[in-house]
């Protein structure tokens, strides 16, 4: 008996494995949804037609919606089940200064708990490789994708806070709040090239004031930062399809006035 301990133990780690896998992708599957707008806002969500479409059971699709509703993109219905939110602009717009407040927060902590300067080697890095791209285009986007949210998340990283990584994962999981959530439209809309440069001139900022332990400077400059996002949501509203380019974007109510 002993010896099929072991064994049981396996195969119900296996068991969980496959239904987190499932989660996972129903998880992912219903966001991307979201994200492109094939749920439109305020439509009541049914069980039924997404695990056809998503090729899992219900379980996995109530565990996902329930983490969706816990993110804040789906509203739990009195009557029971989920609907889609939407958001107005205004929330669109506060939670990208929530999030500039929090990274500022964050690089204020990364000048004031830096231990040596060669914690600032990555960061470094990544800046030097976006500011070798000239600019936006199909070949190069993905690049600077990866890049930007790899500086962003190395600046979380230097913060040497478990609880702030928590507040802004929160922030982050609106698809429009995220530091990479305005870098496709940047790259398709006016200025393109001129906002590029205001980015990258900030990011180097942002990682020379931490590097000289400037903590108040470092957090203007990162909360500055996250105006550039809110520069390009205003310019993307101003687009005929501008919203249809951001992530998350037919989420969002713009009034006719």
């Amino acid at each position: 008996m002993p010896k099929q301990q072991p064994e049981l133990s396996s195969e119900r780690t296996e068991r969980t494995g496959a239904v987190d896998s499932q989660i996972g992708r129903a998880f992912i599957g219903l966001r991307e949804m979201l994200l492109h707008g094939e749920l439109a806002r305020g439509e009541r969500i049914s069980e039924l037609p997404l695990v056809a479409r998503l090729g899992t059971s219900r379980t996995p699709i109530r565990l996902a919606l329930e983490r969706l509703a816990h993110m804040g993109l789906l509203d739990v219905v009195a009557t029971g089940g989920f609907a889609v939110r939407g958001f107005t602009l205004a929330e669109a717009q506060d939670a990208i200064e929530l999030r500039g407040v929090l990274e500022g927060t964050a690089a204020r902590f990364a000048a004031e708990r830096l231990r040596a300067d060669s914690e600032l080697d990555k960061m470094r890095g990544y800046c030097a490789r976006m500011e070798t791209l000239d600019g936006l285009t199909i070949d190069t986007f993905a690049v600077y994708m990866d890049l930007n949210e790899s500086f962003h998340s190395s600046l979380i990283d230097l913060a040497k806070s478990a609880m702030l990584r928590r507040g802004i994962a929160q922030v982050n999981s609106l698809p429009f709040a995220s530091a990479s959530a305005m870098v496709f439209p940047t790259s398709v809309l006016p200025n393109a090239g001129a906002n590029l440069v205001i980015a990258n001139d900030q990011h180097r900022s942002i990682m020379d004031a931490i590097a000289q332990r400037q903590g108040a400077r470092a957090e203007s400059v990162a909360r500055e930062h996250a105006f550039v996002a809110r520069r390009v949501l205003a310019v993307a509203l101003s687009d005929t399809d501008g919203l249809s380019r951001i992530p998350g974007g037919p989420l969002i109510h713009v009034s006719v006035t």
